[in-house]
């Protein structure tokens, strides 16, 4: 199963991102936050079922956390906690990091645009950075998530070539 996690649009998403989520199929897409515009989840809906989260930027019609169980044959292979700002500089919140470790979460976070993948103790953090507009010289890039037999893969994707992105 593929999920495509996302974050940063502030109502202008790049011009590719569409195209780059479409080439990618995934079953679902996450939205870290600051959507900037309902319309963009719209869109987004086009490709695949959406979860969002509000980011600093948006309104209050999306939830501030939400959890995703990924199932396979009615099990769940992993859960995703889902919101904006996860990170208070190189670690997890402490709300944050006590209900990831409740529900034995994968943590999606955006808020920084910096793409990350990475952990705080046990508890695995993605930033898929942002998709949006660029800010200072940081890439415009998407997540992808993989479950697959092998286990879980985390990466980013590059909306403007489509390749993949590595620091």
């Amino acid at each position: 199963m593929r999920i495509v996690a996302i974050s940063d649009t502030h109502g202008r998403p790049h011009p590719n991102l569409g195209a780059r989520i479409e080439e990618l199929q995934p079953g679902h897409i996450l939205h870290a936050g600051d959507v900037g515009s309902l319309e963009v989840l719209r869109e987004l809906e086009k490709c695949a079922a959406v979860t969002a989260v509000r980011g600093n930027v948006d309104g209050r019609e999306l939830p501030d956390l939400a959890t995703v169980d990924v199932r396979d044959g009615g099990v769940t292979v992993v859960k995703i906690l889902i919101t904006h700002v996860a990170l208070a500089g190189l670690k997890l919140r402490a709300d944050v990091a006590r209900i990831a470790a409740a529900e034995g979460a994968l943590v999606v976070c955006g808020h920084s645009h910096v793409p990350f993948v990475g952990r705080d103790g046990a508890i695995a953090v993605f930033n898929p950075g942002s998709a949006g507009p660029r800010r200072f010289q940081l890439p415009i890039v998407l997540g992808v998530i993989e479950l697959s037999a092998g286990g879980l893969s985390l990466r980013h994707v590059d909306c403007e070539t489509g390749l993949a992105w590595v620091p």
